[in-house]
């Protein structure tokens, strides 16, 4: 096969949670770019649209489907959505997810089950729903789980996100576990851990400790716009088809200094 074959996602579906805007955005439109249609999925239907119409402009076709994954039984309708309009799921993206600051002895109950329930519950439930529906009967999917280099380490200074870091280090052993027990369906599982990323969820954290986050990042800058695309797509092509199980971070060598 060669080199563009193994890359290229041409006729696969690809369902992005998180999609709408930032590092969610950014993966479906890698996809898209490759090939793949998308199905993207967020609370708010306006912010959906507007993603919508940045990937047509593209070219890309995009599947909208609003809903609240913290809401657990919403999850079989929103994969059913997707399987109504396309008849499959290639490729999931599990990146949606919530942080929430404030000291580890003052840490609200409701903050944490709020983490703790959209950073892993709706993973596991989401993977579950579209396994048992869409990728083991057909023998094949790609699964790629979204943590953070927050979960290979605990809290940098000025950072009191006790859940947030907790709930991406689940996430990892969450993507061995499900690599190792779906490997018997052709179901490829890995993870991306980005570091710091522009984005609604990072502001004030950056506007507090960008200049030292950067200072202490090998390659000296933040991630970019176009820094998760090649890594999506790799992992959700057959180029990655003998990888799983393994966690990539995409962070300028920061998990490393």
């Amino acid at each position: 096969m060669s080199v563009e074959r193994l890359f290229s996602l041409a006729g696969k579906i690809a369902l992005i949670t998180g999609g709408s805007r930032g590092l969610g955005l950014q993966m479906a439109q890698a996809m898209g770019e490759m090939g793949a249609r998308v199905a993207i999925t967020a609370r708010k239907q306006a912010e959906l649209d507007q993603a919508a119409a940045h990937l047509g402009r593209l070219g890309i076709e995009a599947l909208t489907v609003a809903g609240d994954l913290a809401e657990l039984d919403t999850i079989p309708g929103m994969v059913d959505a997707v399987l109504d309009r396309y008849g499959a799921i290639d490729i999931l993206v599990n990146n949606a997810g919530a942080t929430w600051a404030a000291p580890a002895e003052d840490y609200p109950l409701e903050a944490w089950r709020k983490v703790m329930s959209l950073n892993i519950d709706a993973m596991f439930f989401m993977s579950q729903r579209v396994g048992k529906k869409a990728m083991i009967p057909r023998r094949s999917g790609k699964i790629i789980n979204i943590a953070s280099i927050a979960g290979l380490s605990g809290n940098p200074p000025g950072m009191n996100t006790i859940a947030y870091n907790s709930s991406k280090g689940a996430v990892l052993n969450f993507t061995r576990a499900l690599a190792a027990e779906w490997g018997k369906y052709n179901i490829n599982v890995n993870a991306i851990c980005p570091g710091f990323f522009p984005s609604r969820m990072s502001q004030r954290v950056l506007e507090n400790i960008g200049a030292e986050v950067i200072a202490a990042t090998p390659l000296g800058r933040l991630g970019g716009e176009d820094d998760l695309k090649g890594t999506a797509v790799f992992l959700a092509s057959e180029a990655s088809r003998h990888i799983t199980g393994q966690t990539l971070a995409v962070d300028g060598g920061a998990s490393i200094a």
